[in-house]
């Protein structure tokens, strides 16, 4: 994980994504990428005869807002000891995003807080960027300053591809003498790959792990996780995104869409 991109804001949990940013870059001696993106599109507003209305004195003040973080990060980081860059992006947060994505190692983004301002991006902001890039995601809690990469991780485990690319993403973030506990709630939640499959592939990484497979129970499989994730004093949750399909779980609910709007854990997400 040696090129690290970061979404950039004015977001007061932002500090928390740089700081994570750095202790990796740190780590592996990587490069920090900031980008600043500002859609443009939410200055264009059309009315129901057809007319299109660009708010040009929005746009400006939106830019200048742009240029004023990107010289006060530039600040910031000049006090830094890693390589850093800061890129500006004019579409929209996600695709902006996706496209830098495509030739980086880990995307850092912040979990929606629970008033989310949309000007932050999307409330599915980490989920979008899963299904459309191939690198993995980590969320971080709007409130996290830091992270503790020598805390027990959870893998969440059902199974699925989904399951396997988030444990194999996994695999070179710091703390490698960590517990690692895999989680599997509900047999029925098993899919393709076995709980004993994925133990094996860990040690073959000289990463022992255990595996505690819960009862479904009546609550919600993501209330689960977070139960096990707090008993077990987790610094990190593994979920593979969107197992079902983005789609079905926007209609009809499902263990990622609600991880991302009530995780107090950071997420490392992959599709």
């Amino acid at each position: 994980m040696r090129s690290i991109l970061v979404h950039a804001d004015n977001d007061a949990a932002s500090e928390g994504r740089y700081q994570v940013a750095f202790d990796l870059a740190r780590h592996f001696e990587g490069h920090v990428t900031l980008m600043i993106a500002t859609p443009l599109q939410q200055f264009v507003s059309f009315d129901p005869f057809g007319g299109t209305y660009f708010a040009a004195e929005a746009l400006a003040k939106a830019q200048a807002d742009d240029l004023a973080l990107e010289s006060r990060l530039a600040d910031r980081l000049a006090k830094e000891d890693v390589p850093w860059t800061i890129e500006m992006a004019d579409g929209d947060i996600i695709g902006g995003l996706a496209g830098a994505a495509v030739l980086a190692d880990l995307t850092i983004v912040s979990l929606p807080h629970k008033q989310h301002d949309l000007r932050q991006g999307p409330p599915m902001l980490a989920g979008d960027l899963a299904l459309a890039t191939p690198v993995p995601v980590l969320a971080l809690p709007g409130a996290a300053k830091t992270m503790d990469f020598d805390a027990p991780a959870l893998i969440a485990w059902n199974g699925s591809t989904q399951a396997a690319q988030a444990l194999r993403a996994a695999l070179p973030l710091p703390g490698g003498g960590r517990r690692v506990v895999l989680v599997a709630v509900g047999a029925e939640e098993e899919g393709a790959f076995s709980g004993t499959d994925a133990l094996r592939y860990l040690s073959r990484h000289g990463i022992g792990a255990g595996l505690d497979v819960m009862d479904r129970g009546t609550a919600p499989i993501a209330e689960r996780l977070e139960q096990e994730a707090r008993s077990l004093d987790a610094g990190l949750i593994v979920l593979g995104a969107f197992g079902h399909g983005r789609l079905r779980e926007t209609l009809f609910g499902g263990t990622t869409r609600d991880m991302l709007k009530n995780s107090q854990f950071p997420l490392l997400l992959a599709h």
